[in-house]
């Protein structure tokens, strides 16, 4: 996995759960904003932050999927 840089933050206690900041570089570099939602993502090197919903990728999987087996009933519903 290439990494460009490395940032390092400092997790913090928030509440009763924890966060961490993003330097401001990288939220600019990547156009998050307070109040974001972002997807906590699981990998074999760690944890990748993004702002993608990977169920939507799966969703939209299965609809185009579906959108192909089904075209002639979609344009027919279309008209």
């Amino acid at each position: 996995m290439k990494t460009s840089s490395v940032q390092k933050t400092t997790i913090r206690a928030i509440g009763n759960s924890a966060g961490a900041t993003i330097p401001k570089l990288l939220l600019d570099k990547y156009n998050f904003h307070e109040g974001d939602t972002i997807f906590l993502i699981e990998t074999e090197n760690g944890i990748l932050l993004s702002p993608f919903d990977p169920d939507f990728e799966v969703s939209l999987g299965l609809y185009q999927e579906a959108s192909k087996k089904y075209r002639n009933a979609l344009k027919e519903l279309a008209k």
